[in-house]
């Protein structure tokens, strides 16, 4: 058997899965591919896994977001702190444009954005502290971040 066909048969792909296979054996195997992502009106894709177990509100959240060309995501906040790193392509921050390899790194109820793609898009991992990642507007009703969307697809399990 091949090493990626042994890989895909292991590995785990709900977040109850997740939860109890950790919970038995201590760690898990799984892929971006395998957990899902989440496709917003907006065109971007995001997937998400907790570090630890999904159920504890303190560990870290982690998502891969794919943002399409010059796709806009308006000026917000969160509620915990969080890091991003430029996996692929460009992304304009406010002013500041990032590249593939530059981390940014932010404070909680500290406003940044707007968010734009550049005009290969953007691939980007983000790594917020706690479960309070969702986005909070600032100035704005909060359209185009679809954070109701988000939260529908990667609710914690039971």
């Amino acid at each position: 058997m091949s090493e990626s066909k042994k890989r895909k048969d292991d590995s785990v792909k709900t977040p109850e899965e997740m939860s109890t296979r950790l919970s038995k054996f201590g760690h898990i195997v799984t892929s971006w591919d395998d957990i899902g992502a989440a496709e917003l009106p907006n065109g971007v894709r995001t997937s998400m896994y907790r570090v630890g177990l999904d159920t504890d509100d303190n560990a870290p959240t982690v998502f891969k977001v794919y943002f399409p060309p010059h796709c806009e995501v308006e000026t917000h906040t969160h509620a915990c702190d969080y890091t991003e790193i430029v996996l692929q392509g460009s992304q304009k921050v406010g002013n500041k444009w990032l590249y593939p390899g530059d981390i940014r790194i932010g404070m909680a109820h500290k406003g940044y954005g707007p968010l734009v793609a550049g005009p290969e898009g953007a691939t980007i991992l983000f790594v917020f502290a706690t479960h309070e990642w969702p986005a909070l507007p600032l100035g704005s009703d909060g359209s185009s971040l679809h954070v109701d969307k988000i939260a529908e697809n990667f609710e914690p399990a039971e």
